[in-house]
């Protein structure tokens, strides 16, 4: 990293709230990064399938963060514009009188609205739901999370008016303003509130799942002059110009700006996106259709395949059951042996998502005997990640959208054995980027374009760090012998 004091321009400052931890990170206006700040963010567990974040804590580490970059940057004065990504889904609802959070967040992993959105789909509202939003009737989204809410926490129907609901970007945005109500594309349309050609909430998708319009944010671009952040917060107002979801900004990070161009970011979960230019994308393999990013009036969208489980397997397998003692010995403990023993591992800690779709599934270990060992188990959980990449190519492919050639970031894709198993396992060319945290360098191209210092998302080509490449090495037959043995263990979920 450079000296911010080593530049004489001024920076771009992003704020990358994710599901483990929140950061800020200072680049310069070519993109090079400069500083970083991080802190992380406690996970609430308070019965199997429910996940929760306290939202005060998300907003305070978020502006302590924050605060150390401009400080660093040498005051708010060097900061050109804020860009903001964050984790999709996750549902914080206030009062707009307080500014209190009323409950905790409900965040994108929690499963306590199955029964909702099973009912939904019983009743028959799925192919509705999907052919507008692009999205399923899954737990994951928004929307049945406002919903429980309003059902389940008294003080949300009696404030009435004064009730707000957002995605995290929101409750950030509405915290560095003093009461700015925005949400951009991307991220409304993860709500399962949006259409994916509408320009705001959709009234019908609102009375469906009985959440009122006066709650939810106004619907912004994805780069734009939005706001100032409170003067008193960082000793000067500072423009946000650049929002996004973290998967749409890592795709953006990625350079995924042509249509079929494809990355996988590998963080707590695993999510693919392609680019499918400006045509909305409908899939018949229960992938989703989502908007990639919304730049000087072109809206642009993707087809996404979420995995709900990757980098949380291995923090599990060394926090919870002691199988590594630091996450990035998982690299060598998976080098160590040839093979995984004939262990599997089916990762559905928290369900299954694209292309199965199984809320209520479990992770499995399987295959197990004397001669399996720790090595063995994690070389297992890792190649897991592979098979479902598999499994979801052959989706992507099926509804015409096929790679050629797939995009790795994420911190989790810092692991080279896990890089190439996964071009292993596609037998595709893969590629990884210097700087793998492209979610942040997302949203600083976003806000480079929100404050005018650069045209559009090609004219930041050059924010684009170099790659490595991963050529696939694996025999047709150990390829076949692995997923003929993933299959048996995914069948028992099916």
């Amino acid at each position: 990293m450079t000296d911010a004091s080593a530049t004489n321009e001024r920076c771009i400052l992003v704020l990358d709230e994710g599901t483990t931890s929140t950061r800020a990170i200072l680049y310069t206006a070519g993109g090079e990064v400069l500083a970083s700040a991080q802190e992380e963010l406690t996970q609430h567990y308070p019965a199997p399938g429910l996940v929760e974040h306290d939202a005060t804590e998300i907003w305070e580490r978020t502006l302590r963060c924050a605060r150390a970059m401009v400080e660093r940057a040498g005051g708010a004065d060097r900061i050109a514009a804020i860009g903001v990504t964050n984790q999709r889904e996750t549902v914080v609802a206030w009062d707009r009188e307080t500014g209190e959070p009323i409950t905790r967040a409900l965040v994108w992993q929690d499963r306590r609205t199955e029964d909702k959105c099973r009912a939904l789909r019983e009743a028959g509202h799925e192919a509705h739901v999907q052919e507008t939003t692009g999205l399923l009737l899954d737990p994951y989204f928004s929307a049945s999370k406002m919903a429980w809410i309003l059902e389940n926490v008294p003080e949300a129907k009696a404030l009435g008016p004064r009730l707000a609901f957002g995605t995290v970007e929101s409750w950030l945005v509405w915290n560095l303003t003093g009461g700015l109500h925005i949400s951009d594309v991307t991220n409304a349309s993860r709500t399962m509130l949006m259409a994916l050609t509408g320009k705001g909430w959709d009234a019908g998708l609102c009375d469906l799942f009985g959440v009122p319009q006066s709650s939810l944010p106004e619907i912004v671009p994805s780069a734009g002059a939005f706001g100032e952040t409170r003067a008193d917060l960082f000793g000067a107002s500072i423009a946000i110009t650049g929002l996004a979801g973290d998967q749409q900004a890592a795709t953006i990070g990625q350079g995924c700006f042509a249509v079929g161009e494809a990355k996988a970011t590998l963080g707590t979960g695993a999510f693919i996106l392609s680019n499918m230019g400006t045509r909305p994308p409908r899939s018949t393999h229960r992938l989703l259709g989502t908007v990639l990013s919304e730049v000087n009036g072109e809206r642009i969208f993707a087809l996404e395949g979420s995995v709900f489980v990757a980098g949380s397997l291995v923090k599990w397998m060394r926090d919870n059951v002691g199988l590594l003692e630091n996450a990035a010995d998982s690299e060598a403990m998976a080098a160590s042996v040839a093979d995984s023993a004939g262990v599997v591992v089916v990762p559905a800690l928290s369900g299954l998502g694209a292309p199965y779709w199984l809320a209520e599934a479990r992770g499995s270990i399987t295959g197990l005997s004397f001669a399996a060992t720790r090595a063995h188990i994690v070389r297992a959980a890792l190649e897991s990640i592979g098979h479902i990449f598999h499994d979801l190519a052959s989706a992507f492919a099926a509804d015409g959208a096929g790679w050629s050639l797939l995009r790795l970031d994420g911190g989790m894709s810092a692991n080279d054995w896990l890089a190439q198993d996964i071009a292993n396992m596609l037998n595709l060319h893969c590629e990884r980027p210097t700087d793998v945290e492209t979610t942040a360098r997302g949203a600083a191209i976003l806000a480079a374009i929100g404050a005018g210092l650069c045209p559009d998302l090609n004219g930041a080509k050059g924010m684009i760090p170099p790659r490595a490449v991963f050529e696939p090495a694996m025999m047709d037959a150990e390829r076949a012998r692995r997923l003929d043995t993933w299959r048996t263990a995914l069948g028992r979920h099916l």
